[in-house]
């Protein structure tokens, strides 16, 4: 099962580690890293790199794509990713997407007419690609799912495994991977959240988009 992660300057660590961590307890799973340049490729902060081994020119097919997100996913998408994602995808069992990676998908054609789902910060970009947007943490459409902001990857992952290896093997890999979520405070969703801390965040978020 050959499960391909492209990766492009300033996404989300999370994002594409995220699904990693779970996917790659997969029954013959097969993790190949990817980028339009192969190489060292740095996180939205530029502090963290994770390496892609090959170029996206050399992959034609695969099971599982998984796009994570970032602040750039959009510039990311207009110089090749989302044109390459467009060509691989007939080839595959299922092309997913974590947070902002939905604008990729989007700017490859793919969510037009879907339920999707994204970041919360940019859940209106949705419609320009002719998609729904929905409130549900991971949304399936088909053979395509979105997945909202950052840790939904994980939430993402385990629904995906459960779907191609079953409802045990799922809850074994949750098991080992101890995902048991307890956090200190109960603000993970702007229905949570303090409205005064979702509008600090959302103009931090517009200014680093800028």
């Amino acid at each position: 099962m050959r499960i391909v992660i492209p990766l492009f300057d300033g996404f989300t660590a999370l994002d594409a580690v995220g699904p990693y961590e779970v996917l790659s307890r997969l029954p013959g799973a097969e993790i190949v890293w990817t980028a339009l340049s192969p190489g060292p490729i740095r996180t939205e902060p530029g502090v963290l790199k994770l390496v892609a081994d090959v170029a996206t020119s050399e992959i034609d097919a695969c099971d599982i794509l998984v796009v994570p997100g970032g602040p750039s996913s959009r510039v990311a998408a207009e110089a090749g990713l989302a044109d390459w994602v467009r060509a691989v995808h007939p080839t595959t069992q299922w092309t997913t997407s974590v947070c902002t990676g939905a604008d990729i998908l989007g700017l490859a054609g793919l969510l037009q007419g879907l339920a999707a789902t994204t970041h919360w910060s940019a859940t209106d970009r949705l419609a320009d690609y002719g998609a729904t947007y929905s409130t549900e943490r991971v949304v399936v459409q088909g053979k395509i799912v979105t997945s909202a902001g950052v840790s939904s990857g994980i939430d993402m992952g385990l629904h995906l495994a459960s779907l191609i290896a079953g409802a045990e093997t799922a809850q074994a890999i949750q098991l080992g991977i101890e995902y048991d979520p307890q956090p200190p405070f109960d603000s993970g969703s702007v229905e949570k959240a303090d409205p005064a801390i979702v509008e600090r965040l959302r103009a931090l978020i517009a200014a680093r988009s800028r």
